[in-house]
C-alpha cells in the first residue's frame, strides 16, 4: 500500500517506511491459520501486509475520517474487516465472540498516550491474545521489558501475565508527522501458567511497594498498610526478601511469593491489605 495523505486527528503518527512495516509483520510469524487483531490501522501501513499473511484480520480504527479511505484501499482483501470504534470502549469479548476470534494475535502501532491502558485491556480480557507485536514509545517499551533491578509497576503489570521482549527500535523520522520520541517494537507472549493470586490484592501490594520510589520496601508497606515495621520485616523474610530491598529490585515471582506469604498471615494482616 502506498502512503497517501489522509485526514488525521487524535494525534496519530503514521508509519511511512514500508521496510519497517514488513519487519513488524514478519515478527508476528503469521500463517493462514492465524487470526490477527490490529488496533489503530491508521493509513493501513500494516493492514495490507497482515491480510496477505494471516487467515483473517480485524482492524479497529477510532478515527471515522480514515475508515472510507481504508476500506477503499483494502477492498480486494476479502479476509479483512474494518471496525469503527474505540478499543477501550468496545465490548472486546463480545466482538471476539461474534467474529469467532477467541484465538488470535495482536499487531498494532499503539498511540503513545493510551499504550498502557490498551496493553492492560488485552492482558486482562476474557480472551487474551496468544502473542502481541506492539510498536510503542521507546521509553515505555524499555520500561515494560526492564531488566532485573529496574522493575516498575508497568513492567510487573505486564510480566504478571506475559513475557515481554524488545525486538528492535524505530527512529522517529519514520513517521508522519514526526513525533518527539523514538519507538520500540516489542513482543509480548501470554504465559501458559498464570498465577492464581487474587488480582486485586496482588496489585494493591505492588502499588504499595512502589508508593515511594526512594524508600525501602519495608517502609512503603508499613506506611501503606498501617502495619508495624517489625511485622512487615518478618513477612518479607518469610518471603525470602530483605527488609532493605526496594520495590524495583523485586521480579514478578518475588511479588507473587510475597503476596502468598501475606495471605498466610493472621487475619489482622489480611485486613490491612483490604
Amino acid at each position: 500500500m502506498t502512503t497517501k495523505s489522509m485526514p488525521t486527528k487524535l494525534g496519530q503518527n503514521f508509519l511511512t517506511d514500508p521496510a519497517i512495516a514488513e519487519k513488524i509483520v514478519d515478527s508476528a510469524n503469521l500463517s493462514k491459520t492465524d487470526n490477527v487483531l490490529e488496533i489503530g490501522p491508521g493509513q493501513g501501513a500494516l493492514t495490507e501486509l497482515l491480510a496477505q499473511k494471516a487467515g483473517r484480520v480485524l482492524a479497529v480504527e477510532i478515527d471515522k475520517a480514515l475508515i472510507i479511505p481504508l476500506k477503499k484501499e483494502l477492498n480486494d482483501q476479502k479476509n479483512t474487516e474494518i471496525i469503527t470504534g474505540d478499543i477501550l470502549k468496545i465490548n472486546l469479548p463480545k466482538m471476539l465472540e461474534e467474529n469467532n476470534f477467541q484465538n488470535y494475535k495482536v499487531v498494532a502501532n499503539l498511540p503513545y498516550y493510551i499504550t498502557s491502558k490498551i496493553i492492560r485491556l488485552l492482558l486482562e480480557t476474557k480472551y487474551p491474545p496468544t502473542e502481541m507485536i506492539l510498536m510503542v514509545q521507546k521509553e515505555v517499551g524499555e520500561r515494560i521489558c526492564a531488566p532485573s533491578g529496574k522493575e516498575s509497576i508497568l513492567s510487573i503489570s505486564v510480566k504478571f501475565y506475559a513475557d515481554p521482549e524488545i525486538l528492535f527500535f524505530v527512529p522517529r523520522e519514520n513517521f508522519d508527522p514526526i513525533p518527539e520520541v523514538d519507538s520500540a517494537v516489542i513482543r509480548v507472549v501470554q504465559k501458559k501458567d498464570l498465577s492464581r493470586a487474587d488480582i486485586k490484592k496482588f496489585f494493591s501490594l505492588v502499588r504499595a511497594g512502589f508508593s515511594s520510589k526512594r524508600k525501602m520496601l519495608l517502609n512503603n508497606l508499613s506506611t501503606s498498610f498501617n502495619l508495624p515495621k517489625d511485622a512487615v520485616s518478618r513477612i518479607l523474610k518469610k518471603a525470602g526478601l530483605e527488609p532493605t530491598q526496594r520495590a524495583q529490585e523485586l521480579e514478578v515471582e518475588n511479588w507473587i511469593k510475597l503476596n502468598e506469604t501475606l495471605e498466610k498471615q493472621e487475619i489482622e494482616v489480611l485486613k490491612g491489605l483490604r
